[in-house]
Parts: structure tokens; C-alpha cells; sequence
């Protein structure tokens, strides 16, 4: 395929489609050789802005600048490089967040590492609280952000808000209440914050279960918002049964697809002498942790919750399978991958401040929707933690204290 007949994304934010044409033209390579330079520029200068994002890591780890975690600064190096690239550049294919890449490429490393190099103990015996977190705080936080969104539409003081039902808010809500794992990962699992392992293990664990509920109340709402049916109070009763068997059935099937890859990739590796062959050994665990991110996402299941209990189940059976030197090689491997994926991510991110495809920009409704999400999140992590102080076996010990409830409270900001 010729590079000419890619869409291109210019620098108005067009896209431009080229249309093939009817009589037979030669190519004598020369407009494809330019658009493939081209493209080999553009790549370099991403190379060597992730170089510059790493060494920004690299010192603010050193001198233990704890103000401006290593995220941000990967953001703001994005920003600026998206503002240079909104006035400079003339194409912006390469600059521009592509979410396949995301989800399929970039993401499961970083999720598989962090089940793959867990503390086990300190997650399961917090699974009680995370859950809770995770099922019911979604969901308390998804219906208040998604209606006080509607009603101030309503009121006319957010625009361009769907006002004759809900569901378009609630849309917003479910995706806006989802926590976020690389963020998590990336701030509170850095060692040298020296984070505590009970307040690890909720937020991490938190961020992970609740991308099930996610999609379930999305899946949900984007239904009812299809076919614009508003939903009387019975109907929505009945609705949100549905959406709680929808969840656990979508998180049993998740984490089955996690449990039964991994115990048949530990079999494998249990029953071969794949360990006298270093590169295949390396190879099949690379492509097994792609392989059940992709099985859950095509059983439209939660992908980040079944690889995330992949991860935990190689490393609990499957690394005694393994020689030694694999073992060494799959955890810097896996973690190399992961603070590359991660910096990448944060780097799109701030590019998407200038090249980011947007028709409209209103600055009171980011406000508003941080306002909201904070009131969202107060709302479901107070109680719920109060209620979880009260189940829990050593209250005393292990008790979730007001300083990790605000913790809690404005790590699902992120």
C-alpha cells in the first residue's frame, strides 16, 4: 500500500481522504519516498522525546522531586510537543492518540506487570473493601455525576447536553467514574513514595474490578440512549438488578478467562522442556499475556480484569516452571514494557491538548464535571468506607483511616 493513499490528519484538524483515481497513473515512487521520510522524521522526534520524558524520570527520582511525579512531567513534555506540532507541523497522523493502540498494544503490559509482580496478600485480604469500592461506589458515583450533569443542562448551564432524557449523561458518567489503573500504577506503586501497602492494594485493586462495572453500565445506558427510551422509576429498578448480575457475571467470566489462559500456560510449561529453549520461553509467556487481554476483549468481557488475574496466576504457579534466567528476564522484561507504555500514554495524553480532534470546547463544563466528580466520589468512598471499617476482622490493624479515605477520595479523580 502506497503511504499516499493513508488518510492523512492535517494541520486544521481535517482529515484528508485521498480518492482513488479513475485513470491509471504511474508512481514513480517519488511522492511515497516523501511521505515515508517524512513519517521517519516524525518518529525520530517521538523517539527522542520519550528519551527526554525517561531521563525527566530519571531525575525526578534521584532527587526525589515528589512534587511532580514522573506522569506529569511525561504530560507536560506532551503538551509542549503538541503545541509545537499544532503550529509547526503540516501532518499530524503520527502525534494523534490512536485508542486501538492504546488498548491493544500499549495497555496490557502495563497491566500485566502489576498482577505479574502483585503482593498477594496484601490484595486478597482487602477484597472485601475493594470490591465494595468497586461495585457499589461505581455505581453511587457513575447516577450522581450522570444526573446533576443532566439537571444542569436542563437549567441551561451546560450546553450541548442531550435535556429530553438521561441517558447521554449517565454515558458520561459511567465513563468518567471508571478509575484509572495507569495512573494509579504509575503515582502510588513508585517506590521511592514508599505508599501503604493496605492503601495500595485499595486503590489499585479499586481500579481494576471496576472497569467490569464500566462496561456493564455503559453497555446499559448506551442502549436505552439507542433506542431514546425514558425509563420510568419501575423500569429503572428492574434496570439496575440487571446491571449488579450483569457485573458479577461479567466479572466471574473475566477473571475465568484470566484463570483458565494462565493454568493452561503454567500446564504447558509444566509438561514441555520449553525451559532448555530461553527465546521460546520468553516468547510463548509474551504472547500469552496479549493473547487473554484479546480472548476477553473479543467475549466483550473486561480485558484489564482478566489479564490482570493472568498475571497473578503465571506468577503464582508458573514461575517455578520457569529457568532462571527467565524468571529474571520476564519480570525486567515486563517492566520495561510497562514504563514505556506508560510514559507514551501520558506523553498522548498531553499532545491531545493541541491535537486532539475537538468541534466544540466549553471551559465551564471540565469545572463543573471536576466539581461533580468530586461530590460523586465523596459520596461513595465516605460511607463505604465507614461500612468496611465495620465488616472488617481486625478493625484495629488493618482500620481505613481518614487520611486514606481522603487519599481514596481524590485518587478517583484521575
Amino acid at each position: 500500500v502506497n503511504a499516499s493513499q493513508i488518510p492523512r490528519i492535517m494541520s486544521d484538524g481535517s482529515i484528508e481522504i485521498p480518492t482513488p483515481s479513475p485513470t491509471i497513473h504511474v508512481d514513480d515512487g517519488t511522492e511515497g519516498a516523501e511521505e515515508h521520510e517524512y513519517d521517519a522524521i516524525t518518529v525520530l522526534l517521538l523517539n527522542i522525546t520519550l528519551i527526554c520524558c525517561i531521563l525527566l524520570g530519571y531525575y525526578i527520582r534521584v532527587n526525589k522531586v515528589y512534587s511532580l511525579p514522573e506522569s506529569a512531567a511525561s504530560l507536560l513534555v506532551g503538551v509542549v510537543v503538541g503545541g509545537i506540532v499544532r503550529f509547526f507541523a503540516r501532518d499530524w497522523t503520527l502525534f494523534v492518540f490512536q485508542p486501538e493502540v492504546f488498548f491493544f498494544v500499549m495497555l496490557p503490559p502495563i497491566i500485566f506487570e502489576a498482577g505479574y509482580s502483585l503482593q498477594r496478600k496484601n490484595f486478597f485480604e482487602n477484597i472485601g473493601a475493594i470490591c465494595l469500592y468497586a461495585m457499589f461506589g461505581t455505581l453511587i458515583s457513575t447516577f450522581i455525576v450522570g444526573y446533576m450533569t443532566y439537571y444542569f443542562a436542563k437549567w441551561g448551564i451546560i450546553r450541548g447536553v442531550d435535556t429530553d432524557s438521561p441517558m447521554e449523561a449517565l454515558l458520561f458518567g459511567a465513563l468518567i467514574s471508571a478509575v484509572d489503573p495507569v495512573a494509579t500504577l504509575s503515582i502510588m506503586g513508585s517506590p521511592e513514595l514508599q505508599c501503604d501497602q493496605l492503601l495500595y492494594s485499595l486503590v489499585f485493586g479499586e481500579s481494576v474490578l471496576n472497569d467490569a462495572i464500566a462496561i456493564v453500565l455503559f453497555k446499559t445506558f448506551l442502549g436505552y440512549y439507542i433506542i431514546d427510551n425514558n425509563d420510568s422509576s419501575h423500569t429503572q429498578q428492574i434496570e439496575l438488578i440487571q446491571m449488579l448480575l450483569a457485573f458479577i457475571v461479567t466479572s466471574f467470566l473475566s477473571i475465568l478467562v484470566g484463570l483458565a489462559l494462565g493454568l493452561l500456560c503454567s500446564y504447558i510449561y509444566k509438561h514441555t522442556r520449553i525451559k532448555n529453549y530461553p527465546h521460546f520461553e520468553m516468547a510463548l509467556l509474551f504472547l500469552f499475556c496479549y493473547g487473554c487481554y484479546a480472548t476477553a476483549e473479543a467475549l466483550e468481557l473486561s480485558g484489564i480484569m482478566a489479564l490482570f488475574f493472568n498475571g497473578v496466576v503465571l506468577r503464582h504457579y508458573n514461575s517455578y516452571n520457569l529457568s532462571q534466567k527467565a524468571n529474571v528476564t520476564a519480570e525486567q522484561i515486563f517492566g520495561t514494557l510497562a514504563v514505556i507504555s506508560e510514559t507514551l500514554v501520558f506523553l498522548y495524553m498531553g499532545m491531545g491538548v493541541f491535537t486532539g480532534r475537538y468541534t466544540t470546547w466549553s471551559f465551564l463544563f471540565p469545572i463543573l464535571s471536576l466539581a461533580f466528580c468530586v461530590i460523586g466520589r465523596a459520596a461513595n468512598i465516605l460511607p463505604l468506607s465507614f461500612l468496611a471499617n465495620q465488616c472488617r476482622r481486625n478493625a484495629r490493624r488493618n482500620k481505613i483511616t481518614m487520611k486514606m479515605q481522603l487519599v481514596l477520595w481524590f485518587a478517583g479523580l484521575r
